[in-house]
């Protein structure tokens, strides 16, 4: 296996146990609170958890169906992989210190831990660029090596 499909599928069992581990955690905050319902940070770790273990999964399938270099389909790989993980930490931490409902009405608002609505834009930037261009890099390679 090549090391970025193995490192997509190693991402997606550390999100799939994350998960397991995130409906433990919202399992336990719906069954103390008195209107049955987790943090809404708390319910998105644990669904961002599972969909990001089956998007890892498929970036793993991109990647051993692509014809790109190890290097190239690495860090297309790495990228979104380490934005998907920062995105589950900051709902985790969100969920934990129970400071909003919405992280980006707290951001503008002079919330969320004092991030600004500048380095908000630049990291969603960022985001942007890793995810949704790291796979467009996959998905040539395969279109590449399987289509043309």
């Amino acid at each position: 296996m090549e090391p970025a499909a193995k490192l997509a599928v190693l991402a997606a069992g550390v999100f799939f146990l994350n998960a397991l581990i995130c409906g433990i955690w919202k399992y336990d905050q719906i069954r103390k609170s008195a209107d049955a319902l987790a943090h809404p940070y708390v319910d998105i770790a644990h669904r961002a958890s599972l969909l990001y273990s089956f998007a890892a999964l498929l970036i793993s399938r991109f990647v051993e169906l692509s014809d790109l270099s190890e290097g190239v389909e690495l860090v297309a790989t790495a990228l979104p992989l380490l934005f998907f993980g920062l995105a589950i930490f900051n709902y985790m931490l969100h969920g934990a210190l129970r400071d909003t409902d919405n992280v980006f009405a707290a951001i503008r608002e002079g919330g969320a831990g004092g991030s600004s609505q500048t380095a908000v834009a630049v990291f969603m930037a960022a985001l942007i660029f890793a995810e949704v261009g790291g796979f467009l890099v996959l998905f040539w390679g395969f279109a590449r090596a399987q289509l043309l």
